[in-house]
């Protein structure tokens, strides 16, 4: 299944059993590898507060309408996982960061991706700039995730494509067809 960060944020997250854990709230992409890590949970934790503890990938059981996982002690701080240590101190995000061209040229910042499920990897990048949504990128146009920027290939194919001129449409062939500035006499 492919999915949206911003679609799925807030679903339920579940064990085996079906107990209601907490919601989705964010996940952990690797930027050299474009792999999905986990997720963040948010957990009630006491009257006030709200914890977002880490679930790999491993533990998730299935995807759907609810992210099952397969319990409550698959959940660990992000800094626990000593693999992702130097991805971790490296502060190479993905959603919040500005995506720009290799030429320097600011395409907005990264407010959403795409991922498939089953894969666990990321396929497209949806950058907004201001209050408007830029054209999505798919991941293999990525060069490099730097701490600063996403860096993308200049000349995509939305950059590149030329305004085609349309031709003018006769209506002279197709008498049933009114032009739109025409009007039918009735006889």
């Amino acid at each position: 299944m492919h999915v949206r960060l911003t679609t799925c944020r807030g679903a339920s997250v579940v064990d085996r059993a079906g107990e209601l854990l907490g919601t989705l709230s964010g996940v952990f992409l690797h930027p050299d590898t474009g792999k999905v890590e986990g997720i963040f949970v948010a957990v009630p934790a006491g009257l006030t507060g709200t914890e977002h503890p880490f679930c790999a990938f491993e533990d998730i059981i299935h995807w759907g309408a609810v992210v099952q996982i397969s319990g409550r002690d698959a959940f660990a701080p992000l800094e626990d996982r000593i693999r992702l240590a130097p991805v971790i101190a490296s502060g190479r995000t993905v959603v919040g960061q500005p995506i720009r061209t290799e030429s320097g040229r600011l395409l907005g910042t990264c407010r959403d991706v795409q991922f498939d499920t089953e894969k666990m990897r990321v396929e497209w990048l949806f950058p907004r700039r201001f209050f408007r949504p830029g054209v999505a990128l798919p991941i293999s146009d990525v060069v490099e995730i730097r701490k600063d920027a996403i860096i993308v290939r200049d000349g995509m194919k939305a950059e590149a494509e030329p305004a085609v001129e349309k031709e003018p449409v006769s209506y002279e062939a197709f008498p049933e067809i009114v032009p739109p500035t025409a009007t039918r006499i009735r006889k």
